[in-house]
């Protein structure tokens, strides 16, 4: 197949790699210069695993390439729309970048004769591919859905760090149509991947992508909850979590305590359905305490703090790690993020640390704001204490931590183990 991508972030880089990869001919869409450039060397302007392999390649082959053009989806038989779908400041969904390229899209499809497929891969809350998305189309190109074009769902399921693996490896692929023509031609995109393949109309499959979030979510805010009253019973969250998950109603995954989730998809995908379920007259509570709980866990944390170290004016505080989980350089929506606006709001002097993220973190916080350490071993040095956010190897070394107060999020210690070589505490055990 010939296939544009519009949007090169991390779903619309991903798939195109891993389409490209499987020999498709693909070229990737977006109005970022300095991104389009990169991609066209090979170079991936994200962090996530095996991705430089796959895109050099590709690109070497001649699969893949990148332009700011959308006159090259002329060219092609199928347009994958993989923009980012951010939160307004009142927890809906921004939907400005997508109507941008849905209204390029349709301008650019108006002289085609051939039938000509379009996929939202962006997540969306469910009616917006009905409602917004299938009218700003037809009126920028002239035709008809599933007459002069067709148009489909197929959210995405990856994880950041193992993207790629997710992609070859899904649980399942979904694929929302309201034509059958539609649906056929995105499960041919999956031809020689093993997974269920679930056909259903377009506004279940796109509900389908926030009832997983939202359900992740809840697991994880579910965990730190119990985490919260094991703490006071002296129980080891962690041995719950274990003793539990052999139910296979409820499996291992997502059943890490600690200091709550983060990244460009849980928080913003549980705060859009929550603000759509208020839109149509539905309070959602149980999502909201999913929320609420999630923000109380940086609180704590910083609770935690201040009642060993007291007032945190001047203070020196080393933040080790930045990135919502390790193996990614994505800093939005991270626990970082927020514990570094409290600690600054308490006058704290913030020293930090992570490998992949701080070009990121500089986007929000800069050198004057924040100290930018080379390595873990320099943000350590003359502080007060150090706060474990990340669950990077590297932060597993014993040897940082000799003689010091920590305080860790993501359980990189074994505690009882730490308490023998530094002041520990754990924010769930």
């Amino acid at each position: 197949m010939r296939i544009s991508v519009i949007g090169g972030g991390y779903v619309g880089l991903v798939t195109a790699a891993a389409l490209a990869h499987k020999e498709h001919e693909v070229i990737v869409i977006d109005s970022d210069v300095v991104k389009v450039n990169m991609i066209n060397k090979g170079e991936s302007p994200i962090t996530e695993e095996g991705l430089d392999d796959v895109l050099s390649a590709c690109i070497r082959r001649g699969s893949l390439k990148a332009t700011g053009n959308y006159e090259n989806i002329l060219n092609t038989s199928i347009t994958l729309v993989c923009v980012s779908t951010p939160s307004n400041s009142d927890g809906s969904i921004n939907l400005e970048a997508i109507a941008e390229s849905v209204q390029s899209l349709g301008k650019v499809l108006s002289p085609k004769s051939e039938r000509h497929t379009v996929v939202v891969r962006s997540s969306v809350i469910p009616g917006t591919t009905n409602d917004i998305i299938i009218p700003i189309i037809e009126k920028y190109s002239g035709k008809k859905s599933d007459i002069g074009f067709d148009i489909a769902v197929n959210p995405e399921f990856m994880q950041e760090g193992k993207a790629l693996k997710c992609f070859f490896n899904p649980d399942r692929i979904i694929i929302g149509e309201n034509v059958q023509r539609a649906g056929d031609t995105v499960e041919e995109l999956y031809s020689g991947i093993s997974a269920p393949v679930v056909r259903m109309n377009i506004k279940t499959a796109e509900m389908v992508k926030y009832a997983s979030n939202a359900f992740l979510s809840t697991k994880i805010s579910f965990i730190n909850e119990i985490g919260s009253i094991c703490h006071k019973l002296g129980v080891d969250v962690y041995e719950v979590a274990r003793g539990i998950s052999f139910d296979y109603r409820i499996g291992d995954r997502f059943l890490n305590a600690g200091i709550g989730f983060g990244g460009s998809c849980l928080p913003k995908d549980l705060q859009a359905l929550i603000y759509a379920s208020n839109k149509i007259g539905y309070q959602a509570p149980l999502l909201k305490s999913v929320l609420e709980i999630n923000e109380s866990q940086v609180t704590r944390m910083l609770e935690m703090v201040e009642r060993k170290l007291g007032d945190l004016d001047g203070r020196k505080v080393c933040v080790l790690g930045l990135a919502f989980k390790p193996d990614t350089d994505d800093f939005r929506n991270a626990p970082a993020l927020k514990v570094i606006k409290l600690l600054k709001s308490k006058g704290a002097v913030v020293k930090t640390y992570d490998p992949a993220a701080m070009p990121n973190a500089r986007l929000v916080f800069s050198q004057d704001e924040i100290e930018y350490c080379s390595t873990a071993e320099g943000a350590i040095s003359n502080c007060d204490c150090i706060l474990i956010l990340t669950e990077w190897n590297e932060f597993r070394d014993e040897t940082l931590y000799y003689g010091k107060i920590v305080f860790d999020g993501r359980r990189v210690l074994e505690p009882k183990k730490a308490a023998t070589f530094c002041d520990y505490q754990g924010i769930c055990w």
